[in-house]
C-alpha cells in the first residue's frame, strides 16, 4: 500500500463552509512526477478516479475544509492503495506528503509535492499528427537478445545517479560484463522539467546526464534511458508528447545507446489502433539523429509482435509488468512459447525483466525463470539490486551455460513437446548440432518426469549416444535407454544441453 497525506504545518482550522472539490486536480512533485485526480462532490461525499496508466476509483468525504479520500486496487499480483487526508487552503493548494509503494518491498519512500487544481486538457491533451504508415528497415542492432540491468523492478521511480554508477561498477567488479551483461538501463523516474528551449532535463537526482553517460561508457558498458509518447510516464514524470524529435536529439547528444519507450498516458490521447504509428514516429526520430540506439517498446499490446518490427523496434514487451511472485512468473513465462517464432536477430519478444534475487522469488524459481527466458531467447535484463545480491543470485545470473543457450547464434525458436497442467517440456536446436532441453514443474511439490527421445524427434541412430550437461548442477553424463527421467523441484526446472 502507499499513502499520500496532506499536511498543513502551522495551519489552524477555521469554521468555514465546505469547499467544493469537484473538478480536476494535479499532484505535482518538484523536479519530478505529476499525478491526477478527477473528483466529484455531492454534499459531503467525494468520488472519482485517480488517473494513471491504471485508473483507481476514489471514495471519500469532506467536512468543512477537512477531507479524506482513499482507493485501492490489485494489479499483477500486487495490491496498491492511496489515501489523501488534509485541509483545503484558501488559495486551493495543499502541501502533500506522498509515500508510494516499492515494487519489491524495500520500505516506504517519501516524496513531497503540491495538490492543485488543473484542467481536463492537461490530463487529456489533443492527439498530435502522426506519420504515414511505413515499414521501416531493420536498424542493424540487437543481433542477439540484449543483456544488462534495468532499474524499475527494484527501485521503481526512486532511482538516482549514484545507484546507476554503483550498479555499473558492480557489473564490472562481479564480472557480469564478461558474461554479456553490458546495458545499464535507467527506467522511469529520471525526468525533470523542460528548459526554455523545450529540452528535457534530468531531475535533482540526475543533475548531469552527460557526465553519467560518460561514466558508464568509461567502464566499457552501454547505457539506456526511458520515455513515453504521452505527456506523463507511468510514474507521473515528463514524457515525450509533442517533443519526440527534440528528445531523440537530446538522448543522442547525451550519448545514450538504448531507449525504452512506454505507453502510459498516451492511452489518454491515442486509440490502440494508432500505436504502430506512434512508435514509428519515435523510431524515425531516433534514426534521424544518426546515433545507433536500440529501440525497446513497452506497450504490452496483444499482437504487438506482428507489427513492432515494422515500426522500427528491436524488442517489445509481450504482456503486462512482471512482479516478484510465482504467480506472475508462471503466468507470463509460460504464455510466451506460443509466440516464440516471432523473435529473431534484431527483433525480440520481451517478457519483461528477470526477478532473480528479488524478494518473493526463491532461488529455485529464479533458476526456472532464467532457464525459460534462455530457451525463449528473451532479453536477459536483471531487475534486482546488483550491489547486494547473494552468492546464489550471482550464480544464477552468471551461469555461463544458460547464458550460452540464450545467446546461441542459431536463434531458432523452441518447440513444446509436453504441455500438461503442471509439467512443461521444451526443446530448442542450438548451433553445432546441440539441443537444449528444459523440463519444468509448476506444481507446489517435486515431480518425477520422463521425456522420451522420440518426443524430441531424435533418430534411432542418435538414441543411446547422447551426452548431457545439466546446466544447473554442472554434471555431465552419457544417456542411454529410450529417454531421460528427472526429479524436478517444485516451481523448478531441469535444464540440459544435449550433444552427440
Amino acid at each position: 500500500m502507499f499513502m499520500a497525506v496532506l499536511l498543513l504545518p502551522g495551519c489552524r482550522h477555521q469554521a468555514v463552509p465546505a469547499a467544493d472539490l469537484t473538478g480536476y486536480w494535479a499532484f505535482r512533485v518538484p523536479n519530478g512526477g505529476t499525478g491526477y485526480l478527477e473528483l466529484n462532490q455531492a454534499g459531503n461525499t467525494l468520488s472519482g478516479i485517480d488517473i494513471g496508466f491504471l485508473k483507481m476509483p476514489l471514495q471519500g468525504s469532506i467536512q468543512d475544509r477537512e477531507f479524506h479520500i482513499k482507493a485501492s486496487f490489485t494489479h499483477a499480483g500486487h495490491t496498491y492503495g492511496v489515501t489523501y487526508d488534509g485541509t483545503v487552503q484558501p488559495q486551493g493548494i495543499s502541501m502533500v506528503e506522498h509515500k508510494p509503494v516499492t515494487i519489491n518491498g524495500g520500505g516506504e519512500m517519501e516524496i513531497r509535492g503540491m495538490l492543485e487544481r488543473t484542467t481536463r486538457s492537461e490530463i487529456y491533451p489533443a492527439p498530435l499528427p502522426l506519420p504515414a504508415l511505413q515499414v521501416l528497415a531493420p536498424n542493424g542492432l540487437a543481433k542477439l537478445p540484449p543483456m544488462g540491468w534495468n532499474s524499475w523492478n527494484k527501485f521503481h521511480t526512486m532511482i538516482d545517479d549514484r545507484t546507476v554508477r554503483e550498479t555499473a561498477d558492480t557489473i564490472i567488479s562481479s564480472g557480469m560484463n564478461k558474461m554479456g551483461y553490458n546495458y545499464v538501463l535507467i527506467d522511469g523516474g529520471w525526468q525533470g522539467n523542460r528548459d526554455a528551449q523545450g529540452n528535457l532535463q534530468g531531475n535533482a537526482r540526475f543533475p548531469d546526464m552527460k557526465a553519467l553517460v560518460d561514466y558508464v561508457h568509461s567502464k566499457g558498458l552501454k547505457i539506456g534511458i526511458y520515455s513515453t509518447p504521452g505527456p506523463r510516464s507511468c510514474g507521473g514524470y515528463t514524457g515525450s508528447y509533442g517533443h519526440e524529435a527534440e528528445d531523440a536529439k537530446q538522448f543522442a547528444a547525451w550519448g545514450f545507446d538504448y531507449l525504452k519507450y512506454d505507453w502510459c498516458s498516451a492511452s489518454r490521447i491515442y486509440p490502440p489502433s494508432e500505436k504502430q504509428l506512434v512508435y514509428q514516429k519515435m523510431a524515425q526520430a531516433l534514426r534521424a539523429t544518426g546515433r545507433p540506439i536500440v529501440y525497446s517498446l513497452s506497450a504490452g499490446s496483444p499482437g504487438i509482435w506482428e507489427w513492432a518490427p515494422k515500426a522500427g523496434a528491436n524488442l517489445w514487451r509481450t504482456g503486462g509488468d512482471i512482479t516478484s511472485t510465482w504467480a506472475s512468473l508462471e503466468k507470463i513465462g509460460f504464455s510466451q512459447p506460443a509466440i516464440a517464432s516471432y523473435a529473431g536477430p534484431g527483433h525480440w519478444n520481451d517478457p519483461d525483466n528477470l526477478e532473480v534475487g528479488n524478494n518473493g522469488v526463491s532461488d529455485e524459481e529464479g533458476r526456472m525463470q532464467m532457464s525459460l527466458w534462455a530457451l525463449l531467447r528473451a532479453p536477459l535484463i536483471a531487475g534486482n539490486d546488483l550491489r547486494t545480491m547473494t552468492p546464489a543470485t550471482r550464480e544464477i545470473l552468471m551461469n555461463a551455460a544458460v547464458i550460452a543457450i540464450d545467446q546461441d547464434r542459431l536463434a531458432l525458436p523452441l518447440k513444446q513437446v509436453v504441455d500438461e497442467p503442471t509439467t512443461k517440456v521444451y526443446v530448442r536446436k542450438l548451433s553445432g548440432g546441440d539441443m537444449a532441453l528444459g523440463i519444468f514443474n509448476t506444481a507446489d511439490q517435486p515431480a518425477q518426469t520422463k521425456v522420451s527421445w522420440s518426443q524430441l524427434g531424435l533418430s534411432a541412430a542418435a538414441r543411446g549416444h547422447m551426452r548431457a550437461l545439466d546446466v544447473w548442477s554442472g554434471k555431465r553424463t552419457t544417456l542411454a535407454g529410450d529417454g531421460y527421467s528427472a526429479s524436478v523441484p517444485a516451481h523448478g526446472v531441469v535444464l540440459l544441453r544435449l550433444s552427440m
